[in-house]
């Protein structure tokens, strides 16, 4: 098993050849504004075959999100040496039940895989957690 010492993010692009997984390294040291400057560089030069050996090799987690394409949810697989991937599914306006009223509301799924060898489940779930209160409060991310 491979120990990281750092957080090395994985994200899905598709291509006319297949998928690629570029990685936006040190991902924990950097801002969003940052990640989404570098993510926006990776996937651009993904999809023309640009990127260079290092920038798509390795990582421990990847974000893969067909939420663009309408999928409401989907099972991702994981890609070895990676421990983790969240799969993401579209953002939708859905009836909900707050304080027992029928109330419209976005909603968004997310499924994560965890490879058990080197990951907890329950860390998994721990995670899932810690996203769900970053999205219902993006400006914790900011901070």
């Amino acid at each position: 098993m491979i120990h990281y010492g750092a957080v090395d993010i994985a994200v899905a692009v598709a291509t006319d050849r297949g998928l690629i997984t570029p990685i936006v390294r040190n991902a924990d040291l950097k801002g969003v504004a940052q990640i989404s400057i570098e993510m926006k560089d990776l996937a651009a030069r993904a999809k023309v075959g640009k990127l260079k050996l290092d920038e798509f090799q390795g990582g421990g987690f990847t974000i893969s999100n067909l939420g663009m394409f309408g999928v409401k949810e989907f099972a991702a697989i994981i890609n070895p040496p990676q421990a983790m991937i969240l799969a993401v599914g579209v953002g939708e306006e859905r009836v909900v039940v707050r304080k027992g009223e029928m109330v419209i509301r976005n909603m968004m799924s997310c499924t994560l895989a965890v490879d058990h060898r080197a990951v907890d489940g329950a860390m998994g779930a721990q995670f899932l957690q810690t996203l769900r209160a970053y999205i219902e409060q993006p400006a914790a991310m900011l901070v």
